[in-house]
C-alpha cells in the first residue's frame, strides 16, 4: 500500500519559512513511487506552485498523510492516532514547555523522530541547520553592533549591514559584510573600539558558520592566551581579532591540582567551574555557538555583568547568543527572540530586559530560528542531508515491535516515541513528564 508523506505548514513563528523537503527533493522522491501532500502556506520560501509542479498535491490539512515532516514543534491538537511525525521536538533535555506536546503524542500512540538525534555510529549529527544558524547569527550580530554603536553616537562601517532576512540571498549578505570589511581595512575603526575582538564559543557547525562570515572582515586569529596578553595600545585599528574558545578555555577543575580532561569534563561537569570571566573584558562581540545544558557552568552570569558594569562602560557591546538557551549559558538571555523583534538590552543594574537597541546595558541578539533568515539555502542543504532517509521513514512498518522495526540505524537512534511509548534510549524523559 502506497503511503502518503505530508509536509506541514510551519506556524510556531510568523517568520518561519523553512521546509524539510524542498520541491527539488520531492520531485526525485516522487519518482521513487512516493506520494506527497503539501499543506498550503502563504509564507514558505518555496511556493505552493513549486511543490505542485514537483508532483505534490496541495491540501489544507494533512489528515490523509501517514508520515508528516515539519521543522519546528507542532501544536498538541495537531497529532492523530498512529501517525509518524518528524521534526525538531526539543524534548531531549526535558524542556518543560514541550512536555504537554510530548504527552499528547503519547496519548495518540504516535511515532516521533527527532532530527537532532539522527546520528552516525560516532554520535555525530547527520541532519542539521546549525551552520546556517551561525551564518545568520554572525550577520545579525554585526548588524546589531552597528545599530547599537550608532545609538551610542558612533558611526562605523557595520551600519552598511542589514538583518540577515532582508537579503535576497546569502551571497548578497556576504557582499555587504565584505564591503564593510573593505572599509575597515582602508579607514580603520574608531580608536576607542580598537582592538575589536570577536569571540566564538565552540567549534562545531554553528561556530564554523559564524566564522565564515567573520572571515569576510580583515581579521587575525589569536588564541585565548594571546588575547589575555594583547596590548591594546599597540593593536591595529584596521583588523578584527578572532578568538575561538574551547571547553578547556571555558572551564577549569574545582580541584586546583587537577588538569583539564575533556572526557572527564563531559562525564562530570559538576567537578568544574567557569573561568571565562577573565576573557570577557577584552571581547567586543561574543558569539555563543556551543552546546550547553544545565549540568555545565554558565559562562556569563547576571552577577558578573552587574559587577562588570559597575566598573564603567565595558568593551563588550553585543552578545550573539546563537545557542539561545533561556536563562542558560548566557544567563541574561531570558528568552529566544523573534526575527521581527530580534534584540534586547539587558540592564545589569535593574536586571531587566528592554526590547530594541536603546537603554543602558548589554545588547543581546537571541533569535530562536536563525536559519529561517536564510530559508532557501538552509532548506536546500537540510533537504540534501535528509533525502537518503525519507523513503525508509515513509515505508517502515511501525506496527512491528521496536526490536523488529526496520529502519536505518541513524533513524532508529532518533526514534523517541514508538506507538506512543518512549523508546529505550529516551526512557529518562519520563522523569520530566
Amino acid at each position: 500500500m502506497q503511503k502518503t508523506i505530508g509536509i506541514r505548514h510551519e506556524d510556531k513563528y510568523v517568520m518561519e519559512r523553512r521546509v524539510a523537503i524542498t520541491p527539488t527533493h520531492l520531485k526525485k522522491l516522487a519518482e521513487q513511487d512516493l506520494k506527497f501532500q503539501v499543506q498550503s502556506s502563504p509564507k514558505r520560501i518555496f511556493s505552493d506552485a513549486e511543490f505542485e509542479q514537483a508532483g505534490a498535491e496541495i491540501v489544507s490539512d494533512l489528515s490523509k498523510a501517514t508520515v508528516i515532516f515539519g521543522v519546528k514543534e507542532m501544536p498538541s491538537s495537531f497529532f492523530k492516532t498512529d501517525k509518524t511525525y518528524v521534526f525538531f521536538s526539543h524534548v531531549i533535555k526535558g524542556q518543560a514547555y514541550n512536555m504537554p506536546m510530548l504527552k499528547a503524542m503519547m496519548q495518540q500512540k504516535c511515532q516521533l523522530i527527532d532530527y537532532e538525534k539522527i546520528e552516525n555510529e560516532e554520535n555525530k549529527r547527520l541532519i542539521f541547520f546549525g551552520k546556517y544558524a551561525g551564518l545568520a547569527g554572525m550577520i545579525n550580530s554585526l548588524w546589531s553592533l552597528g545599530q547599537r554603536l550608532q545609538e551610542q553616537g558612533v558611526d562605523t562601517p557595520f551600519l552598511g549591514i542589514r538583518q540577515a532576512y532582508t537579503y535576497n540571498s546569502l551571497d548578497e549578505a556576504k557582499a555587504a559584510v565584505a564591503e564593510a570589511g573593505a572599509a575597515i581595512a582602508t579607514e580603520g575603526l574608531p580608536a576607542h573600539l580598537s582592538p575589536m575582538v570577536i569571540g566564538f564559543t565552540g567549534y562545531g557547525n554553528v561556530s564554523i558558520g559564524a566564522q565564515e562570515i567573520a572571515n569576510l572582515l580583515p581579521s587575525i586569529e589569536i588564541t585565548p592566551e594571546q588575547l589575555l596578553l594583547l596590548d591594546e595600545q599597540k593593536a591595529v585599528r584596521n583588523v578584527i581579532y578572532k578568538v575561538v574558545f574551547k571547553e578547556k578555555d571555558l572551564s577549569e577543575p574545582l580541584d586546583q591540582n587537577a588538569e583539564f580532561d575533556l572526557q572527564h569534563y563531559y562525564r562530570h561537569p559538576e567537578a568544574y567551574r567557569s573561568q571565562f570571566e577573565k576573557y570577557i573584558p577584552k571581547i567586543t562581540v561574543l558569539m555563543n555557538c556551543m552546546y550547553w545544558d544545565d549540568r555545565y557552568p554558565r559562562i556569563v552570569t547576571k552577577d558578573y555583568l552587574s559587577m562588570l558594569y559597575r566598573q564603567g562602560e565595558p568593551k563588550l557591546k553585543v552578545i550573539g547568543d546563537v545557542t539561545c538557551d533561556p536563562d542558560g549559558s548566557i544567563e541574561c538571555t531570558h528568552k529566544g527572540t523573534e526575527i521581527e523583534d530580534p534584540v534586547f538590552v539587558y540592564n545589569p543594574f535593574e536586571r531587566k530586559h528592554y526590547m530594541g537597541f536603546e537603554g543602558e546595558g548589554l545588547l543581546v541578539m537571541a533569535v530562536d530560528i536563525l536559519p529561517s533568515e536564510l530559508p532557501r539555502e538552509a532548506s536546500m542543504t537540510f533537504g540534501d542531508a535528509l533525502f537518503p532517509f525519507v523513503k525508509a521513514i515513509a515505508e517502515a512498518d511501525y506496527k512491528n515491535s521496536f526490536e523488529d522495526l526496520v529502519l536505518p540505524s541513524a533513524i532508529k537512534k532518533a526514534l523517541i516515541l514508538h506507538k506512543g511509548e518512549l523508546t529505550p534510549a529516551y526512557k529518562y524523559i519520563e522523569k520530566f513528564l
